[in-house]
């Protein structure tokens, strides 16, 4: 329990920004309709089951269109 103790403070910032990562992500997704590859149903479900920023990155390189 002590160990848990120790790193709590540095897991915390960690989670905080995954999820902050994925909410951004996932309202980018729903709030846009083009895609460099796929479609907005494949990307959420990169995104959430990839949801320790592994999602959210490859979206941002591979999915997300610029227009």
């Amino acid at each position: 329990m002590d160990k848990i103790m120790e790193i709590l403070p540095f897991l915390v910032p960690i989670f905080i920004l995954e999820m902050g990562v994925l909410v951004y992500t996932i309202r980018h997704i729903l709030t846009h309709e083009h895609y460099k590859m796929g479609n907005r149903k494949i990307w959420l479900v990169v995104t959430i089951i990839g949801m320790n920023l592994v999602g959210p990155i490859l979206y941002f390189v591979l999915g997300r269109e610029d227009a």
